[in-house]
């Protein structure tokens, strides 16, 4: 986080009042206080209420450099910064010092970037891209417009939203609605490439923050509401140019399933799956977009990712598992070639979905430290998953779930609740409340003092904390 006589640099808000939604505003807090401090190499398990919780978690992260270059804050995907400057005892003692309108009066999701001394933003449609100078008030240096085809937000389901943009070798890259993925030069706002990847006339998007590895910039689409196939796509991030593109629906071939795709479950093992667990030919508009968030273990070289709800959203037009929707995958990044799959709803019944993050951590499980990754699950599961594998270490409700009994962790299946099925002329009666990360645009992030979850087997995983809203660099601190 870039600093300059106290102040601290960093929110994105959204203002209701009434139904009329006022402009987005970034502004920047002012805190009498001294330079940050506190940099930390790794994210370790704390005492909470006087004792210490037996996990031994720990998330390994950069150091603490106070910049903030991807929209998750790393390729952990932790959101956790390790500066301590400000804190309960403070945060009451902060008061804006500037302010800057965006100016589009649309659902602000897109966190900003901070690189040295430079914010970045990213508007909603139109999508334009702002570079905020931190020495000199939020004084705009310069800003890019990709100019989108206004037709794009007749085809995005939930708003005209964009998700972020991420830093790298001196660029900007980010997507636009009508389906571009664009590089921008950091210290000018020129425009390097642009490249066309989805298409709003058969019902695509792209509002996914994308995220740079090995020199490739990772993309994934919107639109399992209007009949697409999701995807996601690799691009050199020196041209632009597709180097791979791995689809969640379709035959092995086009998934990019080869022999390296080893899944721990028998669910999940079998050819051209992705064709056979669906009506014919409904997999070629069987949605599975990736419009989420990316990790990546740069020591197993593997990202993970999940894919979203199948299409059609009426269970009863698509028996089967549809594969490979509503889950995991870890890939390659540098061939696209699946390594394993886990799907956390099979045959999705409520448009749960499987986007949310996984925030890698290693953790000891009966005295042997596991590489895992954490995903709290729109279906109300806190899935830890060892990450190497792809087994399902344990699935703990964190919140009050009706539509199923538990997940099998012999099978690794959901355990539905046939009584809360929904199918024709059957009412089904629920009392079941949602929990903000189970709503579209939450996040979780990785917490300074977590809770302890006990699954079957006596483990401990950090909690996550979800959020309405992207939270900034600034409010993220006081984890």
């Amino acid at each position: 986080m870039t600093r300059e006589k106290g102040r601290i640099q960093g929110n994105l808000l959204r203002f209701d009042v009434g139904k009329a939604l006022i402009a987005s505003l970034i502004f920047a807090l002012a805190l009498g206080i001294s330079a940050c401090t506190g940099k930390k190499d790794t994210l370790s398990t704390p005492s909470v209420g006087g004792s210490q919780i037996p996990t031994g978690a720990t998330a390994t992260v950069a150091t603490e450099d106070g910049q903030w270059p991807m929209a998750a804050k790393d390729y952990a995907n932790t959101r956790f910064s390790g500066l301590n400057e400000i804190n309960a005892s403070n945060a009451g003692n902060l008061k804006v010092a500037w302010t800057f309108s965006t100016g589009v009066d649309r659902w602000q999701e897109a966190a900003p970037i901070i690189v040295g001394d430079t914010m970045y933003v990213v508007t909603p449609f139109p999508n334009i891209l702002y570079a905020l100078d931190l020495k000199n008030n939020g004084a705009m240096k310069w800003k890019y417009d990709p100019a989108p085809e206004s037709a794009a937000q007749g085809v995005a389901c939930c708003d005209t939203v964009n998700r972020g943009a991420t830093y790298s070798n001196g660029r900007i890259y980010y997507n636009t609605l009508d389906g571009n993925t664009v590089a921008v030069d950091a210290e000018t706002g020129k425009e390097v490439w642009k490249t066309k990847l989805g298409y709003i006339n058969i019902g695509e998007s792209i509002t996914m923050s994308p995220i740079v590895v090995n020199n490739k910039v990772l993309v994934g689409n919107s639109g399992g509401e209007f009949g697409v196939r999701g995807w996601l796509a690799a691009l050199d991030a020196g041209s632009g140019a597709v180097v791979w593109k791995a689809y969640s629906t379709g035959p092995d071939a086009d998934v990019l399933i080869g022999p390296d795709f080893r899944p721990f479950y028998d669910s999940d093992k079998g050819a051209d799956l992705g064709v056979h667990t669906w009506p014919p030919d409904q997999w070629k508009i069987g949605g599975g977009t990736v419009w989420g968030w990316v990790s990546y273990d740069p020591e197993a070289n593997l990202i993970y990712y999940g894919t979203a709800n199948p299409g059609v959203w009426n269970p009863e037009l698509r028996p089967g598992d549809n594969k490979w929707s509503a889950g995991i995958f870890a890939r390659n990044p540098d061939t696209g070639e699946a390594v394993w799959f886990y799907q956390m709803s099979p045959h999705d019944l409520y448009d749960h979905d499987g986007v949310n993050e996984n925030v890698l951590i290693d953790m000891p499980v009966e005295g042997q430290t596991r590489k895992v990754l954490l995903h709290p699950d729109r279906n109300g599961y806190l899935y830890v998953i060892d990450r190497t594998s792809g087994q399902v270490l344990s699935a703990t409700p964190f919140v009050h779930i009706t539509g199923s009994k538990g997940v099998d962790l012999q099978t690794g299946r959901l355990i539905e609740n046939d009584e809360k099925k929904p199918s024709t002329n059957k009412v089904v009666n629920t009392s079941a409340q949602l929990h903000p990360v189970q709503k579209t645009g939450s996040h979780a992030l990785f917490r300074r003092r977590p809770d302890c979850f006990t699954s079957r087997t006596r483990t401990c995983a950090w909690t996550t904390r979800a959020s309405k809203r992207t939270i900034s660099p600034a409010r993220r601190t006081l984890g």
